[in-house]
Order: structure tokens, then C-alpha cells, then sequence
């Protein structure tokens, strides 16, 4: 199956002196099947109509939705994709009909060989990831706020404190994971990064 991503629009997080300006990441995947990660916030409406138009899609295009976890930012315009199946963290419908999958025993959901739906919980428990086998940049992982941004793998806090964690140990596990399994990351709330060789050495001694 052959894939790419698409990053539509950077995700971004700011503390100012009202509390955090921040959107998230979001992210077109391509391929057999049309995906898109995280839709936003509900203000963001015509600019992902718009940016699906460049990409010469409309919203009746998609075949998925998927929300990492619930918060506002990752879900604002969900209901413009009506032809989509919807997984938002660990549940999966489309209209009323809601399918059982098994995230909580770590049971990936497979969209197909190139696109699979992985459970990473620890900024929410029900929190997940997008699994992305590319014909450019090799594993592309969309990890919604499993990662922030680049800057929290050397600013821990930036995780922990600032964007939030419901289970810092199981994210620091799943982050360790994932570090291991991707070439690139697009995380919640900065551009996409590359994996380099002293990230995987810092994950694997962590998973020890």
C-alpha cells in the first residue's frame, strides 16, 4: 500500500498571559484510503475546506477520521466528514452505530497494510496513534499529544506540565515506543520531526 502524509496545518501551543493559545496538528494521509488526523478546533472550519481543495479533495472524500483523543482542539470539525467511519481515541462509529475494537488490550484497529490505528494512552487514557507506512519518508507516525512538540524530548515539562498527562508512566512508555517505530513524527502541537539515531538510543534505554 502506498501512502503519504500530508501535514495540513502545524499544530502550535504558546503560554501567554491568559493561560495557552494552541491548536493542534492536522494531518491528510493519502493513499488507497483518505485519512485525516486530528480536525482542529471549531473555528477552523473553511480552513480545512481549504486546504482539502488544494489537495483536490472534498470533505465527502474521507474514509476516516481520527481524533486522537477528545479534547476540543482535535475534534472542531469532525462532523464535516458524514461519509467517514470516526474513531476518536477508543471508540469507533459511524452515525449511531458504534463497532467494539479492543484498544484497551493494545489491539491496534488496521485501516489497511499502510494505515493503522494504535493505542498510546497517557495524555488521555484513551488516547491514540496513527501508524503510516510511506512511499517517501519510510514510518510517519501522527502522534497527537503524545509528543507536543520536538522541544519536549529535552523539556520534559513541556509534556508533563504544560500540555498535561492523565499517566506520565504509560506515556513515557508509549512515547519510548513510538520512538522506536517511527522515522518521522508529527506531534500534537509542532511541525513534523525526524527520529534521529540518539533519539532511539535515549528510547531504548528508557523501555529497559
Amino acid at each position: 500500500m502506498s501512502y503519504k502524509v500530508k501535514v495540513l496545518f502545524d499544530g502550535y501551543s504558546t503560554i501567554n498571559t491568559e493561560g495557552l493559545s494552541a491548536n493542534c496538528s492536522c494531518v491528510l494521509i493519502s493513499g488507497p484510503k483518505k485519512v485525516i488526523v486530528d480536525t482542529m478546533s471549531a473555528w477552523d472550519r473553511d480552513r480545512i475546506v481549504e486546504a482539502l481543495t488544494r489537495e483536490g479533495l472534498t470533505c465527502d472524500n474521507v474514509d476516516f477520521v481520527v481524533s486522537t483523543h477528545g479534547h476540543s482542539d482535535h475534534i472542531g470539525n469532525n462532523n464535516l466528514f458524514l461519509k467517514a467511519k470516526h474513531i476518536v481515541g477508543f471508540a469507533v462509529s459511524f452515525q449511531d452505530q458504534y463497532f467494539i475494537h479492543p484498544f484497551e488490550t493494545s489491539e491496534p484497529y488496521i485501516i489497511d497494510d499502510g494505515v493503522v490505528v494504535i493505542p498510546t494512552p497517557g495524555h488521555t487514557l484513551d488516547h491514540v496513534s496513527v501508524l503510516v507506512r510511506t512511499s517517501d519518508l519510510g514510518t510517519v507516525v501522527v502522534a497527537g499529544d503524545l509528543f507536543e512538540k520536538v522541544e519536549d524530548l529535552e523539556d520534559p515539562s513541556l509534556w508533563r506540565l504544560v500540555a498535561g498527562s492523565d499517566n506520565q508512566e504509560e506515556q513515557e512508555k508509549n512515547r519510548n515506543k513510538i520512538l522506536l517505530l517511527a522515522d518521522w513524527i508529527v506531534p500534537g502541537h509542532g511541525p513534523i520531526f525526524k527520529v534521529t539515531e540518539n533519539m532511539k538510543s535515549n528510547a531504548r534505554q528508557g523501555l529497559k
